[in-house]
């Protein structure tokens, strides 16, 4: 079974986006292993660093590199994504020359409360992954507008229109992942 390395931009208790990961987590049972990964302990990129690297950033880079696709979920800070998934992107292209995300097959998604769902930090997301050289997913795209309602307390989706419209998504994944991985 192939892996995919998750890592949610929200590091809040209670995250949005972490219950929306862990929905697509339940989606994928059986087809994909979604390994979530710690970013909440990375210190900020610091070039510095590098003498003596943080324990975390190496876990990052070795859980990266030991997976074959990459998920990003992404809530949308001023028309932005998040700035703990751009502390991890710094952290996995450095030092030079050891980029741990180059090649990988990656997708994004996201989600708020409000109507556009996370549209414009994933939109800047894309740009960003392209240029560090991962296979970025561009379609099915998910801007998705959170409604308690769609799941229920364990985090499965309730709604059929929902559940087949995520679906969709985490089968995208895992076809992306065999086709480029």
């Amino acid at each position: 079974m192939k892996t995919v390395a998750v890592l949610v931009g929200s590091l809040r208790t209670g995250s949005l986006n972490r219950k929306f990961a862990e929905s697509f987590a339940k989606l994928a049972a059986g087809k994909l292993e979604f390994k979530f990964i710690e970013i909440g302990d990375l210190p900020l990129y610091d070039e510095d660093l590098w003498e003596n690297p943080p324990a975390p950033v190496l876990r990052l880079k070795k859980d990266i590199e030991g997976a074959d696709g990459v998920l990003f979920v992404t809530p949308e800070y001023n028309r932005n994504y998040s700035p703990a998934i751009d502390n991890a992107i710094h952290w996995g292209t450095r030092p030079w020359g050891q980029n741990s995300w180059t090649g990988r097959p990656v997708a994004i998604a996201g989600t708020s409360p409000g109507a556009i769902g996370a549209a414009v930090g994933q939109s800047q997301l894309k740009q960003v992954l392209v240029v560090i050289g991962m296979a970025v997913m561009g379609q099915p795209e998910v801007y998705f507008s959170y409604k308690e309602e769609l799941f229920d307390e364990a985090g499965n989706v309730v709604n059929e229109q929902t559940a087949a419209f995520l679906q969709n998504f985490v089968d995208s994944v895992a076809a992306r992942i065999d086709r480029v991985g």
